[in-house]
């Protein structure tokens, strides 16, 4: 430990950071929960498929949108979304929703 004394304290030298890992305990129980849920998935794809839809709600809820709007403005929005896929993400989308009013 001594050794590592230098790296493990490093996150004292950043005002405000946390001091516990509470947003990573909460990221890893809801992949727990999807992993439960995965073993009633069909085939690998579906998985997969799963898996990705996962990843999308998640980060949808870290950002502050609503994954259930954030998915059917997806959708509604295809053909702008394949010209521009990064303006289209879970944290900005809302400002390109705005931009076509």
């Amino acid at each position: 430990m001594l050794r590592h004394w230098k790296p493990l304290t490093l996150f004292l030298r950043s005002p405000g950071a946390p001091l516990d890992n509470n947003l990573c305990e909460r990221a890893l129980k809801k992949t727990i929960l999807h992993r439960k849920n995965a073993l009633f998935y069909k085939t690998l794809h579906g998985a997969q498929v799963g898996d990705l839809f996962m990843g999308l709600i998640h980060t949808c809820e870290l950002n502050g949108a609503n994954p259930f709007d954030y998915l059917t403005e997806l959708q509604r929005h295809a053909k702008q979304l394949r010209q521009a896929p990064a303006a289209w993400m879970p944290w900005n989308y809302r400002a390109m929703l705005q931009a076509e009013t």
